[in-house]
């Protein structure tokens, strides 16, 4: 999964990629750029405050839907949902406001920003920081249903199956819930969702408590989803195709618009 687990926290590389070259971009605007302090701090205050809203934004465009479905999720800066082109472009137009009477330095920030596009680029390609990839394909792993029943998830038609693994006690994942109720209701996709250490009581007490509507809820006491996905942490989704083969994953909280994506990709 293309998380990095600091502590509690999960942090998407891509996003981890971003903040380190943000860094060297602001130790080398100190070199190239001849500018006063005061100027080169609102060069970059301004292009990274004008690349994470335009990055926003532009995810926003690409996915209406989703975005007037659940439009706080916005106001969320830690959930999935940016473009990386918006965002280079909302920084490319404030070093070009920012900068316009000073066209020497205008050049050089715009070559900064191409160069850290390139980087970020290649390193979202190699990966150096990307975890021990997991589950390649379902697993043949019987788990029981809140009813007592021993089942083994299989890919049954078309739709993917999209498999979540979460705890009751855990606050991200009590957030994704509904998300996956709402888009099993749907009948865009398959639903699954695994309980990693939570006992029968709990599960059945937290769904029942909160009205939840879930297709499939399964146990796994000894948490050998958890083991066997190489997850950083929960929630966790693995996505599946018609062949059982694993298409995508993602730790963390989903947001629809993320859900919607992997159901075209799947379904195609």
């Amino acid at each position: 999964m293309n998380v990095l687990a600091l502590g509690p926290w999960l942090v998407p590389l891509p996003r981890l990629y971003a903040g380190l070259i943000a860094g060297g971009v602001l130790i080398a605007a100190t070199l190239v750029l001849r500018l006063p302090h005061h100027r080169r701090a609102i060069w970059f205050g301004g292009g990274l405050v004008c690349a994470l809203l335009a990055a926003r934004l532009g995810h926003a465009a690409l996915h209406p839907e989703a975005t007037l479905a659940a439009p706080l999720d916005l106001l969320r800066p830690w959930l999935p949902g940016y473009q990386p082109l918006a965002g280079w472009l909302g920084a490319a137009a404030w070093s070009a406001w920012s900068l316009r009477d000073r066209w020497r330095s205008l050049l050089a920030a715009q070559g900064l920003l191409v160069a850290a596009a390139a980087a970020w680029l290649g390193l979202t390609i190699w990966q150096p920081l990307a975890p021990a990839p997991g589950l390649a394909r379902l697993p043949d792993l019987a788990l029981d249903t809140l009813e007592g029943q021993s089942v083994t998830l299989a890919p049954a038609d078309d739709r993917p199956l999209i498999v979540t693994l979460v705890q009751t006690r855990c606050r991200a994942c009590r957030h994704t819930l509904p998300r996956l109720a709402a888009l099993a209701a749907r009948g865009e996709a398959r639903v699954a969702v695994i309980a990693e250490g939570d006992s029968l009581l709990a599960v059945g007490r937290y769904l029942d408590h909160h009205g939840l509507a879930l297709p499939r809820v399964l146990l796994d006491p000894h948490e050998q989803w958890l083991a066997l996905s190489h997850a950083p942490g929960l929630p966790a989704t693995l996505v599946f195709d018609r062949h059982g083969r694993r298409v995508a994953s993602h730790a963390g909280e989903p947001t629809r618009a993320l859900l919607d994506t992997w159901t075209r990709l799947v379904r195609r």
